[in-house]
């Protein structure tokens, strides 16, 4: 019972920071999203290395990079979980906090698709009428509200992506390890981008003074914290719990974007917001039929982290 406390709020914690993405990335707003990535992988990196030296994780670091396969997979996945950096912070930095929330609401349905291609897994009765309906909506939406949600599918096909690679590769690689390989191989990447931003344009996060290159920097810093957190928590809570508190992210955002920055709802939007609701109730209804036929799933298998 004590495990299972820590656990939650571990988890909670991880999950509510996360939430708190939309509000951080907001208040610099007045940078280019194309430089904000940049510095949030460095110092993310930097952040990790800090913690790699204190915890003496460098020998993991190490066998993963001198390791071909696992090197090549972890760069996959680290160009993946650039992209989908880089598309939700243009998506919260050009005032489009609600379809960012969308795209995660979708991420689920889209990794049981992933399943169904890449593993070959067969999809329950329940699990294709919520992959039928959300898809349904969405087209809805899309006709309805006169452009396709770009923001959302590519948030929720790299997250998607992201998260059957990492599966496939860093099951056995804790959280603070694969982090540390994936911006470490994607550092390059982030320095190139940042190189042609600051000729084209200079380095913003600097011009608008202390109070914003501070958040700018720390942002690195907020990407690995919630990271750590969510290690500790999938350690102590079955898949079941996890799987439940991992909507409190996109539900907070969805009420900052509608509350708070006042994104407009027209009809279409919505049709594809509730198709996407129903579906995950169907799938949370799924899933806990799945949990009471099944053997209690292993502590050590969680969700991928949402960002």
């Amino acid at each position: 019972m004590k495990q299972t406390r820590s656990g939650l709020a571990y988890g909670i914690s991880a999950y509510l920071i996360w939430g708190t993405f939309p509000v951080y990335f907001t208040l610099i707003a007045v940078v280019n999203p194309l430089e904000v990535v940049p510095w949030r992988v460095c110092i993310t990196l930097l952040f990790s290395a800090i913690l790699v030296t204190f915890t003496r994780r460098w020998a993991q670091v190490g066998e993963i990079l001198r390791d071909p396969r696992r090197f090549a997979w972890f760069a996959l996945s680290g160009v993946l979980l650039y992209a989908n950096w880089q598309i939700f912070i243009i998506g919260v930095m050009t005032g489009h906090v609600i379809e960012t929330a969308l795209g995660y609401f979708i991420n689920p349905l889209f990794t049981i698709l992933i399943g169904v291609v890449v593993r070959r897994e067969r999809l329950s009765r329940l699990q294709w009428i919520a992959v039928s309906i959300a898809t349904v909506g969405v087209v809805i939406a899309a006709i309805a509200y006169g452009s396709i949600p770009w923001i959302a599918l590519g948030l929720a096909l790299t997250f998607g992506l992201y998260g059957a690679v990492h599966k496939h590769v860093g099951e056995d690689v804790d959280g603070l390890t694969g982090l540390t390989v994936e911006t470490l191989l994607t550092a390059p990447i982030g320095i190139v981008q940042m190189v042609v931003m600051a000729n084209l344009f200079g380095l913003q996060a600097f011009s608008f003074g202390p109070g914003v290159a501070t958040l700018v920097l720390l942002s690195g810093v907020l990407t690995a914290i919630p990271l750590i957190l969510f290690g500790e928590s999938a350690r102590r809570l079955p898949l079941s719990y996890l799987g439940f508190i991992q909507f409190l992210t996109p539900i907070l955002g969805f009420l900052y974007g509608y509350l708070v920055t006042h994104e407009e709802m027209p009809a279409g939007r919505w049709i594809g917001f509730v198709a996407v609701w129903i579906a995950l109730v169907i799938l949370i209804v799924d899933m806990v039929l799945q949990l009471r036929r099944a053997p209690e799933v292993p502590t050590n298998t969680a969700p991928i982290p949402l960002d």
